[in-house]
């Protein structure tokens, strides 16, 4: 569960918090974690960037343990604008999920989304907004990696060097939808509310400009360079667990269609012969008859490919049904294929007149694409009517 604390930081009481409609308005999202000593800072540099005329608000979405939203609600008296503050009780998705939860209550125009460490300089803000207006951007992102911009306050070769690997990782699985976008790993951009949503969001950590760029396809892209700076205070963010998840996500998302899961789903398949045979060959060196020794050993197979299923092609889709209904539905089907395939087999050589090699592969192929389509069926599709299951579709 979260809780809104929805507090009006400017010192004419009329005004209320909720988020303007005003034509070019703008909600600025910034998500925080444990960032209490940059709050002012960034609030005061804001107030300084902020040109009068354009119609704004500031919206923090907060998932800290320690005093932020208080420092927040003290800094914000002094700014001309409305600033807002949704605490998180359950950081769900990560830095991710936290912007997307300040999309969904966005009403203006554009959103802009900054972190608050001051990494990104507020003074872009408008400038930002300003190219989309121009030209009739859908989504416009703060690059270091064009002319005029710079990773200077990257800390160190190590953190470069993986900014850069992830940037060529993301532009290698998705050229297409990223054409255009040179710093796919920036969590600086600002998009037009219209264009973004936010259901079909599910995002997995920090990085959501991919999530937003492969999920809404926006249709015109531009890009403003912009100088990282280092953080003013506090700790970074990144973390090895955090590439782990921003990995995870990454296979997550390039498995969203169906072809590409179906090749996943392929390519797992034929990873689960290796502890297949490591547990085949440890059982028989045991002692065990090799036929019961295969039977158990496929399980070890079926176990591997499960795991491998759940956490980089249908991450999305496991809430509606318990973990334990789960795996015993994936190895029912896993296992029925088993005895699916002969007589298969015998069909196409009886009834077809192939001979025994042909008859065999076309049986392979038969049942890993039923085996598919009913895992995704009977496993991981969503009851009728639920959200998951508009979601999926």
């Amino acid at each position: 569960m979260s809780e809104d604390l929805w507090t009006s930081a400017v010192p004419d009481p009329t005004l209320e918090a909720a988020p303007s409609e005003a034509p070019g308005s703008v909600t600025v999202i910034i998500p925080t974690f444990n960032e209490s000593g940059n709050v002012r800072e960034l609030l005061r540099r804001l107030t300084d960037s902020l040109p009068a005329r354009l119609p704004v608000e500031v919206l923090f979405v907060d998932d800290s343990t320690d005093d932020t939203p208080e420092v927040i609600e003290k800094a914000a008296r002094d700014c001309p604008f409305p600033v807002a503050v949704l605490h998180r009780e359950e950081a769900v998705g990560g830095l991710g999920g936290a912007v997307v939860e300040g999309v969904k209550r966005a009403a203006t125009d554009w959103v802009v989304v900054m972190d608050a460490d001051l990494q990104h300089p507020p003074h872009l803000v408008p400038e930002l907004v300003g190219e989309g207006e121009r030209t009739g951007a859908e989504l416009v992102v703060a690059s270091r990696y064009i002319s005029g911009g710079s990773r200077a306050g990257l800390a160190g070769n190590y953190r470069i060097a993986v900014s850069r690997g992830a940037t060529w990782l993301t532009k290698g699985l998705f050229p297409k939808v990223l054409r255009g976008i040179s710093d796919p790993m920036s969590g600086f951009f600002a998009m037009r509310r219209p264009s973004v949503t936010a259901e079909a969001l599910r995002p997995l950590g920090y990085k959501i400009l991919l999530e937003l760029a492969v999920r809404c396809r926006p249709a015109k892209v531009a890009e403003v360079p912009f100088v990282f700076q280092e953080r003013f205070a506090g700790e970074s963010k990144s973390t090895a667990k955090e590439g782990m998840r921003f990995l995870t996500h990454l296979a997550s998302l390039r498995a969203a269609s169906p072809l590409a899961r179906m090749i996943g789903f392929g390519l797992i398949g034929l990873s689960g012969f290796v502890p297949n045979l490591v547990a085949l060959w440890l059982l028989t060196r045991s002692g065990m008859h090799y036929l019961p020794a295969e039977i158990v050993a496929n399980q070890a197979g079926v176990l591997w490919n499960f795991a491998l299923i759940e956490l980089l092609l249908f991450r999305d889709r496991r809430r509606h049904r318990h973990w334990a209904d789960r795996i015993g539905r994936f190895a029912l089907l896993a296992n029925a294929d088993l005895l699916l395939r002969i007589p298969l087999i015998a069909l196409f050589v009886g009834k077809a007149g192939l001979a025994v090699l042909p008859a065999t592969a076309l049986a392979l192929v038969t049942t890993f694409v039923l085996r598919f389509a009913a895992t995704e069926a009977l496993v991981y599709l969503p009851r009728k009517g639920s959200p998951e299951r508009r979601a999926a579709h």
